[in-house]
């Protein structure tokens, strides 16, 4: 207890001594404001003294463990609920297997077989075989002259679902250049359009050595796109195609016919003995015109496209039959090295006797297979099968009609089945010796 001048008052209870105590360590703490009670949210006000509280550190780390954990969890319980051990993730399974060791290669017996799959293989294709062996196991026949021995061929046979396309035309050996455009030529090696442009002659093994041949030869080719398109496209390759010189589009369908695998010849108009009321059209060889001018409307023929291995007569009685005119015109084809074809409409005809003194190889249709009304085709066809079973070979000719190629395509593809070979113009046409070896133009 204090009395009014500050002197202490006697206190026997101690009060005195607890209040000096007090005010003491109230003294204390004024002096040490260092050591003032711990500032939180109960002890000052929200936002007092804002610019002097501490920012206190997070635990960044220990927030980042708990993430990774939770979403290991999270994955956890999604793997033991759908039962995908990936999470969901795209995954396969490869099964490992170790293989056998392996053994040593077996030879096989002589005597064992080529495997049913084994597609195109020939037996024993891995040691040198005879050429015979060859023809044996490849289906292929192979016909040569007696005592000959390979190579040497004059006729393979296979079966015609082989195709065939025909090398292209001009070979470059053989052409010579005049005021009209190309004209054919023997090559100075001694190449023959006739040879080189030909179709081989490819039949069936199935068919007997020897059997009977025909040739088909369809002429008026190239005047109707149509009807050329038809024949191109739907007569089989072994069917000889003939060119008229008057197309618009020659040198393309000349071209088309020979990649189907048609051999072709060129059709050359000649007088008839009406001329002009029947007239074949321009560039006509004549009987009463001297040879130069002949030669020179022969050439502007020959020069509207290149491929062909022979000349056809269209029309033409009266040149045919005049020995003068026709000479000269039969020995331009031999010394061109080309195949002459009579188309056998005229009885009065030259070329037959006149073509072996020059050397000229050809031949005369048998028949003309359309000639005699509407009903004569199919009268045609069986003669001419007769004729090739009594000969050994036969040729005929028909215009180009829609309704013939029709039939004829019926005919040929049939022929084989009854053990007639369909062959082109030139297996069938006779080669004859040429006096002279002719001028190499």
């Amino acid at each position: 207890m204090f009395d009014l001048d500050g002197s202490v008052a006697p206190d026997h209870n101690g009060v005195a001594d607890h209040l000096i105590r007090r005010r003491v360590r109230m003294s204390d703490a004024a002096e040490r404001p260092t050591q003032a009670m711990a500032r939180d949210e109960f002890n000052e006000p929200l936002g007092a003294d804002a610019p002097t509280r501490v920012a206190k550190e997070r635990p960044w780390g220990l927030i980042a463990t708990s993430g990774i954990a939770l979403v290991a969890a999270s994955l956890a319980v999604f793997a033991y609920v759908w039962g995908d051990p990936m999470g969901g993730e795209p995954y396969a399974v490869a099964r490992i297997v170790t293989p056998p060791p392996l053994e040593p290669a077996r030879r096989a017996p002589a005597s064992a077989q080529q495997p049913e799959d084994s597609t195109g293989a020939i037996a024993g294709a891995n040691r040198a075989s005879s050429a015979e062996e060859v023809e044996k196991a490849s289906g292929v026949r192979v016909n040569r002259p007696a005592g000959t021995a390979p190579p040497g061929a004059l006729i393979i046979q296979v079966p015609e679902a082989v195709g065939l396309k025909l090398s292209p035309a001009p070979d470059r050996r053989l052409v010579e250049k005049s005021r009209h455009g190309v004209l054919p030529r023997i090559g100075g090696d001694g190449a023959r359009p006739a040879d080189v442009y030909a179709r081989p002659m490819l039949t069936d093994g199935a068919l007997k050595p020897g059997a009977p041949r025909i040739a088909l030869i369809l002429g008026g080719v190239g005047l109707t796109p149509g009807v050329t398109d038809a024949a191109i496209e739907r007569l089989p390759g072994a069917v000889t195609l003939a060119f008229a010189p008057y197309g618009a589009d020659l040198p393309r369908q000349a071209a088309r016919a020979r990649e189907a695998g048609h051999e072709i010849l060129l059709q050359s108009p000649m007088e008839p003995f009406d001329y002009p009321r029947m007239d074949p059209g321009p560039h006509t060889l004549r009987a009463g015109v001297d040879a130069a001018a002949n030669l020179d409307d022969l050439h502007w023929q020959m020069s509207r496209f290149s491929g062909y291995v022979g000349i056809a007569n269209f029309l033409g009685a009266r040149l045919l039959a005049d020995e003068g005119a026709l000479t000269p015109v039969l020995r331009e084809i031999a010394e061109r090295g080309l195949y002459w074809l009579d188309d056998g409409a005229s009885p009065q005809s030259l070329a037959g006797t006149l073509a072996p003194k020059l050397g000229l190889s050809g031949a005369r249709v048998d028949v003309a297979l359309d000639a005699g009304g509407p009903n004569a085709l199919e009268a045609g066809l069986t003669r001419l099968e007769t004729i090739a079973r009594e000969k050994g070979a036969a040729i005929g000719m028909a215009s180009a009609l829609p309704q013939n190629i029709d039939r004829l395509n019926r005919f040929a593809r049939a022929l084989e089945s009854r053990g007639i070979a369909l062959v082109p113009f030139s297996s069938a046409a006779q080669r004859i010796p040429a006096p002279s070896a002719g001028r190499n133009r």
